[in-house]
């Protein structure tokens, strides 16, 4: 066997979806992969809305892992559940799909890309926009009877809650959408496109729509709806158990269907408890990390993060981490919402210093063998891509805001109308692309990521 194969470290990624095909690919040619993902398939997410409504779509969203995964990219795949992740043993307890005993998968590096769930009020943190794979959430789910695991368990659930949504609309029934941030927006118009014989309410806790986004994107959105003939309230809490409320929404009966459309909720079951947050989003269980994107201990009083877990070799990246260095808003690293675009600028981070980590050990790979190793680690920074929102409104309108922060109001509408839903649909079909391993979205994307000069945001100008 060749002697570079020999020397080849082994790293294991959690999750297959964006960031964990993101760190596959570029770490592939130094290291000896494996991705573990708990279903068959990637998932675009932030296009899945549109497949509820239309099911036709779900095919362009999706595609079959392993045939990517182990054909193209060339690196190992298994389809299972990560159960537990020890960090002094270095090895992942993994329960693969078609065997009841645990596989010990052991590792030199490991980079955690599982994501996390969207139901914040509910015990397993189900919700449409994202399928129930975990064994402990799959008997306590809604639509138990279907394994999302499977991509055509996931065809089924989307196809009968079609057919459900078909069948309100026949009878012009009413549905209300509690939350009117990009996700709740998205579905009321999606609905209504769709749909129009349904009447759709929307309400939100904030004064206006699309939260911490600018002005001018908020009132685009609210004119939409209002044009649309969707119902707006805002400044109102959901508290469905309130005659009050219902009257203050003009629904006195109750709506016929809701939906429930805020907040995330974590689903890091197999790390330990030490490593994970006490608060946060949806109450907490979310993986701290430090400024090199590597899993710490629970920060103690004073410190903005803890000690390194592991010897710094897991690091954590995109939804799945606790999101933010020391305070939400004033810390060392803001938080940073829970969208694709920052969890792959994360990767890209958690990957320079895997292969700096282990050059700082072993020396560097190929060519650059005669470079002197390198001191230290990188520092990750807030992303700008972070700042970037692309909020559909129906199939042929559509609003994209670029340079929003963690500050209230921060960013600029700078496209609208069709030009945005167009953008919008270019976006969804590169990246799937670029998931897919084809050349036109790797072409498109790897600049996207691998800029040699940072020439605006908040990372250094050669990063």
């Amino acid at each position: 066997m060749p002697r570079e194969l020999v020397n080849k470290r082994r790293v294991l990624i959690i999750g297959g979806q964006f960031s964990g095909t993101f760190c596959a690919r570029d770490l592939k040619k130094h290291f000896h992969v494996t991705v573990v993902d708990a279903k068959e398939y990637f998932e675009y997410t932030p296009g899945i809305l549109r497949a509820y409504v239309k099911p036709a779509h779900f095919d362009a969203l999706t595609f079959t892992l392993q045939p990517v995964i182990e054909r193209k990219m060339g690196v190992k795949f298994i389809w299972g559940e990560v159960m537990k992740l020890d960090g002094d043993a270095k090895t992942a307890d993994v329960k693969p799909m078609f065997h009841s005993a645990i596989d010990k998968i052991s590792f030199d590096y490991c980079i955690i890309c599982s994501g996390c769930n969207f139901g914040p009020f509910e015990k397993n943190g189900e919700s449409l926009w994202f399928p129930v794979i975990h064994e402990q959430n799959r008997p306590l789910s809604k639509w138990s009877h279907i394994d999302e695991r499977f991509i055509e368990g996931r065809r089924r659930h989307i196809l009968e809650e079609y057919h459900k949504i078909a069948g309100l609309a026949k009878k012009k029934a009413t549905i209300l959408i509690v939350g009117a941030g990009f996700i709740g927006v998205e579905w009321a118009t999606e609905i209504e496109y769709f749909f129009p014989d349904c009447q759709v309410t929307i309400i939100d806790a904030l004064p206006q729509c699309l939260g911490p986004l600018p002005e001018s994107a908020k009132e685009y959105c609210f004119e939409y709806m209002h044009a649309c003939g969707i119902k707006q309230f805002y400044g109102v809490k959901y508290d469905k158990n309130s005659p009050e409320f219902w009257k203050q929404v003009q629904l006195p009966d109750g709506p016929d269907e809701t939906y429930v459309c805020i907040g995330v909720k974590a689903s890091n079951y197999f790390m330990p408890p030490e490593v994970l947050s006490d608060k946060g989003p949806g109450g907490g269980g979310w993986i701290h990390f430090n400024k090199h994107m590597q899993v710490t201990l629970k920060p103690t009083a004073g410190q903005e993060s803890g000690d390194v877990w592991c010897d710094g070799t897991i690091f954590a990246v995109g939804d799945c981490n606790n999101g933010c260095i020391g305070d939400p808003m004033k810390g060392w690293l803001p938080f940073i919402p829970k969208i694709s675009y920052p969890g792959e600028e994360q990767a890209l981070h958690a990957l320079k210093n895997v292969e700096r980590l282990d050059a700082m050990k072993y020396g560097r790979h190929g060519c650059m063998s005669c470079c002197p190793r390198p001191r230290k680690l990188k520092e990750t920074w807030w992303p700008w891509g972070a700042g970037m929102f692309a909020t559909s409104l129906g199939a042929h309108d559509a609003c994209f805001v670029m340079g929003a922060n963690e500050n209230k109001g921060s960013g600029y509408m700078v496209n609208w109308w069709i030009f945005a839903a167009l953008q919008k649909e270019i976006i969804e079909s590169t990246k799937i692309d670029e998931c897919k391993d084809r050349p036109i979205g790797k072409l498109i994307w790897h600049f996207v990521h691998h800029t040699p000069c940072n020439f605006w945001g908040r990372g250094p100008f050669i990063p």
